[in-house]
């Protein structure tokens, strides 16, 4: 299965490594570090300020929906599958 992660963009619900709240991970040094070294595999979804920030195998997605919502989703993926 899917899992649409807002903007038109949709990765399959295997490749999901992670779910974060953006704001919850702000305030981390570790994740700030790894988004650093990262960098080259950031997607920026929301043209405004990300909700979520979804992990999956290849890249890192921001999100303007929100990681309630976007759990909602990969529940109904892994429930189906």
């Amino acid at each position: 299965m899917y899992i649409h992660l807002g903007d038109n963009h949709v990765v399959p619900s295997k490749e999901v490594v992670m779910i974060l709240d953006r704001q919850s991970s702000q305030d981390s040094s570790i994740v700030d570090e790894f988004f650093k070294e990262q960098r080259d595999k950031i997607v920026q979804l929301a043209s405004n300020d990300a909700k979520s920030i979804i992990i999956t195998l290849d890249k890192i997605y921001f999100s303007p929906l929100s990681s309630s919502t976007l759990k909602k989703r990969a529940q109904v993926a892994f429930d189906i599958d």
